[in-house]
């Protein structure tokens, strides 16, 4: 029996991008949210490094400049623009909702600087950021009354007519299946680290929204370009990949080769970096190489990476005396579910924000730390037009049959191969090199 139930808006995903789109809309519009795992097991809540913000008119061009050279001047100039252009406005409606930033001893937002970014504009709560702002956005959604978040509740279809989007076919953890109608969708799922043996995402983060858009005819965009990060924790355990931000190297630390030497400029966009890291692990014959703090003070270190070093020690690495051994992980995906500049994808009544979306912003390659602006950005965008259209949408019941969604392994295997073999359709020579390490 598939039991049925009805909201204005559901959010698959618990990650920023989705808790501010429900934030978003107006406590009178019913919402449900749902996850594969706990609310707080995101990406979102991994990310270290911090948020950008246009610090003055001054600095726009220089940033909009740098957010196009890391992304190969593939970017979308309109959705740059309009992330940048909402930067401000977003710190400081987080900044309402309670998220700390560090500040200067005279009470000024401190800024930090990590690499392509030619200066300072990075915000950030210690080595924590993603967690601070995340945390923060789920405690709001917590009080609102018209919110419904549901954990350990896993999409496995959509329901659609005629490129319609009229919900969502999900099954919980004691197997009941459940068809969620909704006037509009939104799509928030994260990205495909799961599906990678080498990541720093969580491992339910499969790329399920892909394999559905792939089914449905729903238009994907550059699902090739798929960041591999340039430091990770080396380590011989399985699971997660811990992630050595990228301000670490903002902040003055190298990479060296097995001798000690240096071989790489650190603040080069992460491809590059990625690159030299890999190319020198096979002139070492190293499975990893070395990222020394040397020219931080302990200070330095205690106050703005705690959490790197408490890990670090964890695996025996006192990164005061010496260096990390690292190893580049598949990190976050740049492509996904082509949608517009307000989450709107080829599908009506369906949006896509955060990493599930691609639109246009990142380019072929992510500029560290416009990750959680933009999905904060476009989640809101989102949220404006769902809020304006809600008096037109004509809303039915589409029938849901339950005897294709019983067998759960073999939906995860489809849908883990639909993805791949679309991967590798489109750059057949990044799949050879990173995909192998695929689960």
């Amino acid at each position: 029996m598939i039991n049925t139930e009805k909201y204005d808006m559901i959010v698959v995903g618990t990650g920023a991008a989705g808790l501010f789109a429900a934030l978003c809309m107006p406590e009178q519009y019913q919402v449900l949210m749902i996850t594969k795992d706990k609310i707080e097991n995101s990406d979102s809540y991994l990310a270290q490094g911090g948020i950008c913000m246009l610090k003055s008119p001054e600095d726009f061009d220089s940033y909009f400049e740098d957010t196009m050279r890391a992304g190969r001047y593939e970017n979308s100039p309109e959705s740059v623009k309009i992330m940048i252009e909402n930067s401000q406005e977003m710190i400081r409606e987080l900044i309402a909702y309670g998220v700390e930033f560090d500040r200067q001893k005279d009470g000024s937002l401190e800024f930090t600087r990590e690499g392509a970014h030619s200066t300072y504009r990075i915000l950030h709560h210690e080595d924590v950021t993603g967690k601070e702002i995340t945390s923060k956005l789920i405690a709001q959604v917590k009080e609102r009354r018209n919110i419904t978040v549901r954990e350990y509740v896993t999409m496995v279809d959509l329901i659609t007519e005629e490129n319609r989007c009229f919900g969502v076919v999900a099954i919980d953890q004691e197997k009941e299946i459940y068809a969620l109608y909704a006037d509009n969708v939104v799509l928030a799922t994260g990205g495909i680290g799961g599906l990678f043996q080498e990541s720093t995402n969580f491992p339910h983060i499969t790329g399920d929204s892909f394999a559905i858009a792939l089914k449905k005819g729903i238009e994907l965009e550059n699902l090739q370009y798929i960041q591999i990060h340039p430091t990770t924790l080396y380590s011989k355990r399985p699971g997660r990949r811990f992630l050595i931000s990228e301000s670490v190297r903002g902040e003055g630390a190298v990479l060296l080769d097995k001798n000690g030497n240096r071989f790489v400029d650190e603040l080069l966009p992460r491809d590059v970096v990625t690159e030299a890291i890999k190319r020198q692990m096979e002139r070492d014959g190293e499975d990893h190489v070395y990222l020394s703090l040397e020219h931080l003070s302990p200070e330095e270190i205690e106050r703005h990476f705690p959490h790197i070093e408490k890990r670090c020690l964890e695996e025996g690495y006192d990164i005061k005396k010496m260096p990390i051994p690292v190893v580049p992980a598949q990190h976050y995906l740049m492509g996904g579910i082509k949608s517009d500049t307000y989450g709107r994808t080829s599908m009506e009544h369906l949006f896509a924000v955060g990493e599930t979306a691609c639109n246009g912003v990142h380019g072929a390659n992510r500029l560290a730390s416009n990750s959680l602006l933009e999905s904060l950005v476009f989640a809101k965008r989102a949220a404006a037009v769902i809020t304006n259209q809600a008096d037109q949408t004509q809303w039915k019941e589409i029938p849901v049959r339950e005897e294709l969604y019983q067998d759960e392994e073999a939906m995860r295997k489809e849908k883990r191969l639909l993805v791949m073999r679309e991967i590798k359709r489109r750059d057949e020579d990044f799949y050879v090199k990173w995909c192998n390490y695929a689960n």
